[in-house]
């Protein structure tokens, strides 16, 4: 067999069911060796758009890496945006590059550049194999260590000689593969340092993060929260872990509880730019932390307790410590304060929410987002102040999922992250909420999800503005001095119709919910573009920072 056909050999042994790719003639012998293994071959318009893909199906699929296979030179420096996202993420996917013989290596073939010491930096493994026989042992140890400890990004660079290359199947090794997620829980000793925090706290709160999801710990954060009675705030890919309607969830009061706590449990919520670097916590608070890593614990602050392991494991063990030490603890009375402050809160936002304005008001076309929202969607973020207040209103489904970029904040993402949706979930409805000027950035990937024939229904808030800069700007520099921020009311529903889609063009605040219905309906990739109030010389709205 050939090299391709040990790649997909080595592939489908990790488990892997579906790759994403744009074609290049550098990395075609994968594609063959998938077609012999039954691996579904997802060709994209962008190679960003195959690694975002490949991002969103490591997400769907916690314990298997995503894939996405780029061809030489820039084929793999327009994949870098998406390795980078995975990077900031912790989403572990395994990145396969192409490059020109190695027979001809550093003499200038098409498309040859240093590829490997490009992704060093953005990934957990980033190397080269230059022998056929081995692809098999290089694929598993880029496989293992993208899922080990905290998940990242793995590359792997194949010359195409390499990969074409004939190889005696007896010969090939190809390494089993094995789970080396990290499942242990924290130190005992530790664990009960910090119940005894615990114990003595009066006004407590989680903040649950990614690290939870990849420790596939919902279930123990729900039996923590609801035996402690302590309020939870979730961020990252822990949004959804704990239902929106759970008691012990709370989500428009964070700064005021951050601000007034006395012992604040970080269970895999970094100490990044979202937490102030550790400022959005008093000094005088006692801060545990639950991370996959030691590297990851006190970073920008240093913390009480930290409770490196699996997250689920270790919220587990503080119960059973709790139970051991007949430690009892009941913050139902402090949620209950929080929660009348979130009552508030909403009621705040009801003008808004019901707005006849013209043209829209976004909370209200966030609210008419809403209302189509069902429990078992799979519903998208790509965009700025749009997918800020969306995040406000909609509910993550319960049997669905919420998916945003992450902390790398990189636009582009939605139809690419909804084309892996759709095809891991061909069950579920997939909808995508898009900022104008995100949806310019991968808005041709309608293009796949036509092709594929995937009815994801994608809403655009046309604000005709980066509007999260838009507003600053106008503020920090005056109304008069607005430059590079302003776009068109364009009709992006034209465009998806062109390529086979179902475009739905709204005015009218009265207009949205008939129009995403009709979407919905349509059995196609569809785009339903919202012509929204655009704002400046003020900061109505904006969550810039």
């Amino acid at each position: 067999m050939h090299g391709g056909q040990l790649a997909a050999k080595a592939l489908k042994a990790a488990g892997v069911e579906c790759v994403f790719t744009l074609s290049g003639g550098h990395v075609m012998a994968i594609y063959d060796g998938c077609l012999d293994e039954g691996i579904k071959v997802v060709d994209v318009r962008h190679e960003q758009a195959a690694v975002h893909a490949a991002d969103a199906w490591a997400r769907l699929h916690p314990g298997k890496v995503g894939v996405a296979i780029v061809t030489a030179g820039p084929g793999v420096t327009d994949g870098v945006t998406g390795v980078a996202n995975a990077w900031r993420a912790n989403s572990p996917i395994l990145v396969f590059g192409g490059q020109g013989p190695f027979n001809n290596l550093r003499r200038g073939s098409l498309q040859e550049m240093d590829h490997v010491s490009l992704m060093r930096p953005i990934t957990k493994f980033a190397d080269a194999c230059y022998e056929t026989r081995r692809i098999g042992e290089y694929v598993e140890q880029a496989v293992r260590t993208a899922l080990s400890g905290v998940p990242g990004p793995a590359f792997l660079e194949i010359p195409m000689d390499v990969l074409s290359g004939p190889v005696d199947e007896a010969k090939a090794y190809l390494p089993p593969f094995r789970d080396y997620r990290v499942k242990h829980a924290a130190p005992r000793a530790d664990v009960e340092r910090a119940v005894t925090l615990l114990a003595g706290a009066e006004r407590p709160l989680v903040m649950a993060g990614t690290s939870l999801k990849w420790s596939e710990g919902g279930a123990q954060l729900r039996e923590f929260v609801e035996a402690t009675g302590i309020p939870c705030y979730t961020n990252g890919m822990a949004r959804g872990l704990l239902p929106m309607d759970h008691p012990q969830f709370f989500n428009r009061t964070r700064g005021q509880a951050l601000a007034e706590a006395d012992v604040v449990l970080l269970a895999g919520t970094p100490l990044d730019f979202r937490m102030r670097f550790g400022r959005s916590i008093p000094q005088g608070a006692k801060v545990v932390q639950l991370d996959l890593d030691e590297v990851l614990i006190g970073q920008n602050r240093p913390v009480d307790v930290g409770l490196a392991g699996n997250l689920g494991a270790t919220l587990a063990d503080l119960l059973a410590a709790m139970a051991e030490a007949d430690v009892k603890v009941d913050f139902s009375a402090r949620a209950a304060e929080l929660r009348a402050k979130e009552a508030e809160a909403e009621a705040a936002l009801v003008a808004q929410l019901s707005s006849d304005e013209v043209p829209i008001d976004p909370l209200r076309l966030c609210r008419e987002i809403a209302d189509v929202v069902t429990d078992d969607m799979i519903v998208i973020g790509d965009g700025g102040d749009i997918v800020a207040q969306a995040s406000k209103v909609i509910r993550v489904p319960r049997n669905g999922a919420w998916m945003d970029p992450g902390p790398l904040g990189t636009l582009g993402v939605g139809m690419p992250f909804a084309l892996a949706a759709q095809i891991a979930h061909p069950d579920k409805r997939v909808l995508i909420v898009y900022g104008d000027g995100s949806f310019g950035l991968n808005g041709f990937e309608f293009d796949t999800a036509v092709r594929f024939g995937l009815p994801i229904v994608g809403v655009v808030g046309n604000d005709a503005a980066w509007g999260q800069m838009l507003r600053p700007q106008s503020v920090v520099y005056g109304t008069d001095r607005i430059v590079a921020t302003k776009l068109s009311y364009t009709r992006y529903d034209k465009i998806v119709e062109a390529m086979g889609g179902h475009g739905e063009h709204v005015t009218e605040p009265d207009e949205i919910r008939p129009a995403l219905e009709r979407a919905l309906a349509s059995g196609k990739a569809a785009l339903v573009n919202v012509e929204m109030r655009q704002d400046e010389g003020e900061m109505k709205g904006s969550t810039y920072v």
